[in-house]
């Protein structure tokens, strides 16, 4: 991590009254009164500008301390903190949360998840906002809420999700690991399954989780199961009932795959390519490149994506989309794609499924 710049802050808890509480016994009404607090100082806090750094998620980032509130009476106290995009706390992250404890130490990874989840740029410096809210009971009942501290920080990119890469006889890259190998098309309810339907030659395949790189593959020693390479390499996914169209679908919550005959015969796009504000041309389509192996699969290699969002856009009229990043499956009139971070990527669309994917070259994990 890069040398951090120190400043002291100073954060207040303000001051508040807990409500009356009352009993009542023989007619009689004894009432307990909560006195007013005073107000909890937030010790000088030791870093005011942080970049994060990817390859140290586990080490200390930032440290919050804070007197303890003071309600009158012996009672635990929730504390929570929060961060920010912006100084009104419009959409704010809960950093946090301790009970009667006064201390709160994000981790590298911990303060970079926030940030991301509170829509900081990553790659940018950006400014944060915090501050602590205390509160008392399941309920959090009377909240109090400080004032707000800011910090300037340049959070890292975390892509959340694995891409897996065909090779083989039966797939357009051949058995070369490193020819623009068509990648799976994830589903985005659950990134653990992965699809890939279309048109395979006689022969076989095997997944790749890097192009250019042989190892870690995954294959089957025993027709149902997915298997990698743990010492040997696994067998190969054969076909059913030589070339044609078929959907290959790997499940790796069961760790078991499917390869089964699929109806091709509807005729490819006349063309695809991308719009929006993220796209290169915005509201110009960007051109995609159909398949020769495979007419129904279109891609687009190394394009500059910026934040915002895309469509695709079909025979020049009409655009299909889907509200899910980095991958998808788009219908016609569907909702813009999200573009999350600024990267160049390699977009890929298949227009008998409809399904997309989306893979940021500097960030992801091939």
């Amino acid at each position: 991590m890069k040398k951090n710049i120190y400043k002291g802050a100073m954060l207040f808890l303000s001051a508040f009254v807990l409500a009356l509480f009352n009993t009542a016994c023989n007619e009689e009404e004894d009432t307990l009164q909560i006195s007013q607090s005073e107000s909890a100082l937030l010790a000088t806090l030791d870093i005011s500008r942080i970049e994060l750094d990817a390859s140290n998620t586990g080490n200390p980032a930032i440290t919050f301390t804070w007197e303890e509130a003071d309600y009158g009476v012996q009672t635990a106290i929730n504390y929570t903190v929060e961060i920010a995009s912006d100084e009104a706390f419009t959409n704010p992250v809960v950093a946090g949360i301790t009970t009667s404890v006064t201390s709160l130490t994000l981790s590298v990874g911990e303060l970079n998840s926030a940030s991301d989840m509170a829509g900081l740029t990553p790659f940018e410096w950006n400014n944060a906002y915090t501050r602590v809210i205390a509160s008392l009971g399941n309920q959090n009942g009377v909240a109090a809420t400080s004032n707000t501290i800011e910090l300037e920080v340049l959070p890292f990119y975390n892509y959340p999700v694995k891409d897996y890469f065909l090779v083989g006889n039966a797939t357009a890259p051949d058995w070369n690991n490193d020819n623009n190998n068509p990648p799976l098309f994830r589903d985005p309810s659950d990134t653990n399954v992965y699809y890939y339907t279309g048109f395979y030659a006689d022969g076989a395949f095997k997944m790749l989780e890097f192009k250019g790189q042989w190892q870690p593959q995954w294959g089957t020693n025993d027709g149902v199961n997915l298997a990698p390479n743990d010492g040997s390499d696994p067998g190969v996914f054969n076909l059913t009932d030589g070339a044609g169209f078929y959907e290959f679908v790997a499940n790796f919550n069961t760790n078991k795959f499917t390869v089964t005959p699929f109806d091709g015969s509807a005729a490819a796009l006349s063309s695809v390519g991308i719009v929006g504000s993220g796209s290169p041309g915005n509201a110009s389509e960007t051109a995609m490149v159909q398949s020769s192996f495979d007419p129904h699969i279109w891609q687009l290699n190394g394009v500059r994506l910026t934040r915002g969002e895309i469509q695709f856009m079909a025979n020049g009229s009409t655009t299909w989309g889907a509200d899910t990043a980095y991958s998808g499956q788009a219908t016609e009139g569907g909702a813009n794609v999200p573009v999350l971070v600024e990267d160049e990527y390699d977009v890929w669309f298949n227009d008998l499924t409809g399904r997309y994917i989306m893979i940021p070259i500097n960030l992801s994990q091939s």
